[in-house]
């Protein structure tokens, strides 16, 4: 039993209808956006009825709009008049005609066509003690009751009804090529000899939740001991759109006991996960967007095409992991005098593509009622 997400306006005129809320780049096109209203012309008062997709980027507290601060941006915007006649010509689709004979009569259909140079749904993750919608690029489905498309006063919420919808982006097919690789040679005071640290990852691109196996191979010529070893991985967020804000947060830090003692070495795999269930107290990282009463995940990484303008991206996510060997030159100082090697390698998560076709809704749906 498939699903149909459906919003209706406070007045009830106006009932949203959408068979889905994720659209997917695929680099060479998106998605098309294929829905429904239902319109009560009885309810109207003589004026039209729009639908516009939205995409826009927050990037302060919505409360704050209310004493004349605007936090929001609008990246990209797309206006469609549905009555009393349509400004699209369209041809309906399965997806039209399944919604159609749920919305019955007074159902109108339209398509929105997805710019290809706008960025993926990213939400950062509010603080525990915010309230309303979080900062980051959201896109929305609304439609409204109106005289003139996109009206400068501010619509009174009973005349619109509005779902929010992500764009997102899934693993490409060519994922086996050769994973990252990183070593460095260091070299210590009061010893002739270094501390060689090789470090390599299986393939390019992991999915979020699979473990990643994080190869290390280490020669220890010196005299000292490696102590632990530990790995962390980062999430670097770099908010394009307004300002040169650049900030990195840990999302895992995970250390191992392997002792390397002096004149010896080490080989094996070191297998991390990182998840946002270990990080969900932390403000601002980057997720992938969330919508209300729906989980998500660690942001995906940002894909670009060539020729893309990275403001237009508004947030841009990237991950890298660390390999830290802590080395200690024991004595009566121990871990006073300790020091580190590291070595970095980029690390790019993303979603796998669902195996199969996406098959064409059946007449018998489920109905979602948001409450947004």
């Amino acid at each position: 039993m498939a699903k149909v997400y459906k919003k209706t306006s406070g007045n009830g005129a106006l009932t949203l209808y959408l068979g889905k809320r994720d659209y997917v780049d695929h680099i060479q096109q998106v998605d098309a956006i294929e829905g429904v209203v239902k319109i009560d012309p009885s309810d109207l008062g003589g004026k039209k009825v729009f639908v516009q997709l939205c995409c826009a980027f927050r990037y302060g507290r919505e409360d704050l709009d209310v004493i004349g601060l605007s936090f929001r941006k609008d990246i990209w915007i797309k206006h469609i008049q549905l009555y009393p006649e349509s400004s699209q010509k369209i041809t309906l689709t399965p997806m039209h005609e399944c919604l159609l004979k749920k919305a019955g009569e007074q159902g109108h259909a339209f398509t929105f066509n997805m710019d290809l140079n706008l960025p993926c749904s990213v939400t950062l993750q509010p603080g525990p003690e915010d309230s309303g919608k979080p900062c980051g690029v959201d896109f929305e489905v609304k439609t409204y009751i109106a005289d003139v498309a996109d009206p400068e006063e501010k619509l009174e919420k009973k005349d619109t009804a509005r779902l929010l919808v992500r764009k997102i982006q899934f693993a490409p097919d060519a994922t086996g090529g050769p994973g990252p690789k990183a070593d460095i040679c260091k070299s210590f005071m009061m010893s002739d000899k270094p501390v060689h640290l090789e470090a390599h990852l299986d393939k390019e691109i992991y999915y979020h939740g699979d473990p990643i196996k994080v190869h290390v191979k280490i020669n220890n010529e010196t005299s000292k001991t490696v102590t632990r070893i530990r790995v962390t991985v980062d999430q670097t967020t770099d908010v394009v759109l307004y300002s040169a804000d650049k900030y990195t947060k840990t999302v895992l830090n995970q250390e191992f006991g392997e002792t390397i003692n002096a004149n010896s070495t080490f080989e094996g795999a070191l297998s991390i996960i990182p998840l946002l269930s270990e990080n969900k107290e932390k403000r601002g990282l980057a997720l992938d967007g969330r919508m209300k009463y729906e989980d998500t995940n660690l942001a995906s990484n940002t894909i670009m095409r060539p020729g893309m303008d990275k403001e237009v991206m508004g947030i841009l996510v990237s991950y890298k992991i660390k390999v830290n060997l802590m080395v200690s030159s024991g004595g009566l100082l121990g871990g006073l005098t300790a020091s580190d090697v590291q070595v970095e390698l980029p690390l790019i998560l993303m979603h796998p593509k669902p195996q199969g076709k996406l098959t064409v809704l059946p007449v018998i749906v489920h109905v979602i009622l948001e409450q947004m």
